[in-house]
């Protein structure tokens, strides 16, 4: 895997970001850390990491997943745009992301789950 990490001059702002949105997740940031940290799917996952100049919410190294937990303004016409942009680019270098809403993980925890297991097994039976 490629490792692309953001320019000098905006990575740590970037770090700067990513260290705030650790201390202060959305309720469903921690229900999934809570259910993923420590390797409890059996891969480790991080949380806020950086990747070229976007922080992704969690990734999964061994499997090369990025899972993303979107709230409300996701829906919006412009972050929609902004998002799949992202996302294009991510999966470019080899990624697979996952989108889940707050609700998704706050009411649906199980089956949230169950599709990162089952993508973590597909993406690592590629390499």
């Amino acid at each position: 895997m490629n490792w692309r990490t953001a320019s000098s001059d905006r990575y740590e702002l970037l770090r700067a970001f990513a260290r705030e949105n650790r201390e202060n997740m959305t309720d469903a940031e921690k229900v999934f850390w809570y259910c993923v940290k420590g390797q409890s799917l059996g891969h480790k996952f991080v949380r806020q990491h950086i990747i070229g100049d976007y922080i992704v919410d969690f990734l999964c190294r061994d499997a090369q997943l990025i899972v993303e937990i979107d709230g409300g303004y996701h829906s919006e016409r412009t972050q929609e745009m902004d998002d799949s942009l992202r996302q294009q680019w991510l999966e470019s270098l080899g990624y697979r992301v996952l989108r889940f809403t707050n609700a998704q993980v706050l009411f649906d925890i199980d089956n949230t789950l169950a599709t990162v297991e089952t993508c973590i097994k597909d993406c690592l039976k590629g390499k």
